[in-house]
């Protein structure tokens, strides 16, 4: 087992490695930007080191000096949390040759996996089903009308290199391809330094289902069941739920398996996510392989009782799995909900500023993974999650009744945040009954606004 591990990340990420890091006996050293100087990630670290300015490319993107405050806190091995460098090839090959473990996979799988075109290929090819769409990147708009036409419409113009809703463009009309594919292309560089798109066919109300995985260094590889990830906005995950509402027991372990069979067929290691769509006659088709922890583990986490971090540090010292696929079982229910520092009355602007109280909840079945505290000042250069809430019933009406107690308890002043669309989740009959999809979001909200319109207008004389 290593003796010290950097974090190369910041937020409740941070922590939840930190907390991982000091069950197993290893000391956490934190790294931080000028703006996080008082974040809890730096507090509660056996280490923490100042690696820049505010700006992500230059303190928490910036290869040169986590390298360095690594190699100055004699860290054996760096774990990269989500985002930021988390699935940079690049920085886990740096790792490598500075004889740092990089606790990932290796940087060829991450990118391998981090080319969506290509890993749509290779799980086609060992019998996992993908979309009918391109074979690889598409370099015109001329490619892209073409094949548009033979799939027929719509179609999802998409980043190759990229992910988290960034550089797609969903087309409805074939007049529109040329700027949908333009526009993708720009995006994507933008995002990712990469213009490369490709094209797959654009399912009509699906479900977004992933499958957790984890492998060793000795060709093992299981699955923990699926989180249903359908509730989203602009692409981005709000609330994710284990098990699946939408999922039977035969379902679930086609899927289990396709992902499986999928990861060991290009020697997976580490932890990494299997991402579907599920069609309305129960269909399922590839999307993505991330190479990474996701932002939504926790909910795996407590449906099935494994810790997904501490198992990803045993991997990478070169441990086999401690899990078997035959004692992986759904145990409970998961909910969680992401609270982030964002109005939802005003479009989810984001809301950067000083939390003047925050009470977090508690009581049976309740977790809570987040940095800030009373006091603590949210900076405006970082994602706006603030923390997560989950919470775990013997099935799911309790599951979403103690996630409706947990959110009414949690108090957070001096900022708006997403606490009252979840509420407003929790109490809607159509998600209590298990019936959303991708599209649920934008029709929850609508009819919130025609319901708010109704009561605003003028009553008739």
């Amino acid at each position: 087992m290593f003796k010290r591990i950097l974090i190369a990340n910041r937020g409740e990420i941070a922590l939840r490695v930190i907390r991982a890091c000091q069950e197993l006996g290893v000391k956490a050293v934190a790294v931080y930007s000028e703006a996080d100087a008082d974040s809890l990630h730096v507090r509660l670290a056996d280490e923490a080191v100042c690696i820049g300015p505010p700006a992500a490319p230059q303190s928490y993107m910036n290869i040169p000096r986590i390298i360095s405050a690594a190699s100055v806190a004699n860290c054996e091995a760096i774990h990269p949390g989500y985002g930021f460098l988390a699935e940079n090839a690049r920085f886990a090959e740096i790792c490598d040759s500075c004889g740092i473990k990089f606790i990932g996979p290796s940087s060829e799988m991450i990118r391998k996996m981090g080319d969506k075109a290509y890993a749509r290929e290779t799980m086609r090819e060992v019998g996992v089903p993908v979309l009918p769409g391109s074979a690889g990147r598409m370099e015109t708009p001329d490619e892209a009308v073409s094949l548009a036409s033979n799939l027929g419409l719509p179609v999802i113009i998409k980043a190759a290199d990229g992910g988290g809703g960034r550089g797609m463009r969903v087309v409805w009309k074939a007049e529109d391809i040329p700027g949908s594919f333009a526009v993708a292309q720009a995006e994507a560089e933008a995002a990712f330094q990469s213009r490369a798109v490709y094209l797959e066919k654009f399912l009509v109300r699906p479900r977004h289902v992933e499958i957790q995985i984890i492998g060793d260094g000795f060709g093992n590889v299981v699955h923990l069941n699926e989180r249903d990830c359908s509730i989203q906005r602009r692409h981005q995950k709000l609330l994710e739920e284990s098990p699946s509402p939408a999922l039977d027991q035969s379902l679930r372990h086609a899927m289990g398996e396709a992902a499986v069979r999928g990861a060991k067929s290009i020697a997976y290691e580490s932890a990494g996510t299997a991402e579907f769509l599920l069609d309305r006659d129960g269909n399922f088709y590839f999307m993505e392989m991330n190479a990474r922890i996701q932002v939504e583990h926790p909910v795996t986490e407590e449906a099935t009782r494994c810790d997904l971090v501490k198992e990803q540090i045993r991997v990478a010292a070169g441990e086999k799995l401690s899990i078997f696929q035959d004692e992986v079982g759904i145990r409970r229910h998961a909910i969680e909900c992401r609270i982030n520092a964002e109005d939802p009355d005003h479009d989810f602007r984001p809301c950067p500023g000083k939390i003047t109280y925050v009470h977090m909840p508690g009581g049976p079945g309740v977790r809570v993974d987040s940095h800030v505290y009373s006091g603590y000042v949210i900076p405006p250069h970082y994602d706006s999650m603030i923390g997560k809430i989950i919470t775990v019933g013997a099935n799911r009406d309790e599951a979403i009744a103690r996630m409706k107690r947990a959110l009414t308890e949690c108090i957070v002043e001096g900022i708006e945040t997403t606490i009252p669309f979840h509420l407003q989740v929790m109490g809607d009959e159509a998600f209590r009954r298990g019936e959303y999809d991708t599209g649920y979001v934008e029709r929850l909200l609508s009819s919130e606004l025609r319901g708010k319109k109704g009561a605003e207008a003028p009553a008739e004389s």
